[in-house]
């Protein structure tokens, strides 16, 4: 086991935003959270790496409540990937990508070989090593998003959780990144909008709406047609891609009538 929570609940604003979710992440595997926006994807997110505290409930990192683990600790075994990560400071590509090492340095240690290596690699992964000095507030918003993944790899997790990590990524780093994500071999629990990426890249998908969880499991269990138009409110037509995977088709009201 290494992630995982329990009747987790959290809310804001006299209103609960998660509501009693239990899921686990399983070792080396990819978890997909899917649901319509407001479902408490990107909070149950924030919950899982202790940025927010629960309000009831526990999560657990290889069976220890993570309240229970330090922040340098922590660091030191997940990394988190949020939607929109801004920054005023002018910083390089490189500075940013070098802020995944502080966990595993001690205090005033000297920038060692280990450290330029896992930056340099994690800036190869995503493909930004002509970006390297350049700086960051110069870049294109998909090519900021590769530089806040490269920079989670350069911490070399064990778990990485992504928020949206294709936001602003064109069609070919969209696939580019998770193909990665998939490839790393490390737990990863990633909320994605796009239910036919979630459909290619997760062994398992975790289905929200209102704060609840509505189902769990193998893509072809959760994303049926069924569960598709209750939740997100659109009828489809289903298919076996030729990865094997899943197709979801979008019907418009004319294709609904003929079906």
């Amino acid at each position: 086991m290494t992630l995982a929570a329990r009747e987790v609940r959290w809310g804001a604003g006299g209103r609960m935003i998660v509501d009693g979710v239990t899921l686990q992440a399983a070792p080396g595997r990819v978890l997909g959270l899917i649901g319509p926006n407001g479902s408490g994807k990107s909070s149950l997110l924030r919950l899982l790496c202790r940025l927010r505290n629960v309000a009831s409930g526990v999560v657990m990192l290889d069976g220890r409540d993570i309240a229970a683990v330090s922040r340098r600790e922590l660091a030191r075994r997940l990394a988190f990937v949020e939607q929109q990560a801004t920054t005023e400071i002018q910083l390089s590509v490189c500075d940013v990508v070098r802020l995944g090492r502080t966990p595993h340095r001690a205090a005033l240690a000297s920038w060692n070989d280990a450290d330029e290596a896992a930056v340099n690699e994690a800036l190869a992964r995503v493909g930004l090593t002509e970006r390297h000095d350049q700086f960051w507030h110069t870049l294109s918003g998909g090519e900021r998003q590769r530089v806040h993944i490269a920079r989670a790899l350069a911490q070399q997790p064990s778990e990485l959780i992504l928020d949206e990590p294709t936001n602003h990524l064109d069609i070919q780093h969209q696939l580019s990144i998770l193909g990665l994500v998939r490839r790393l071999g490390i737990t990863c629990i990633m909320a994605l909008h796009d239910l036919n990426l979630a459909a290619m890249f997760c062994d398992e998908i975790a289905l929200l709406h209102e704060g609840r969880l509505q189902a769990a499991g193998p893509p072809d269990e959760v994303l049926t047609a069924e569960a598709i138009q209750r939740i997100f409110g659109v009828a489809v037509s289903i298919r076996t891609g030729a990865s094997g995977r899943r197709h979801i088709e979008y019907l418009i009201e004319a294709e609904r009538r003929q079906s």
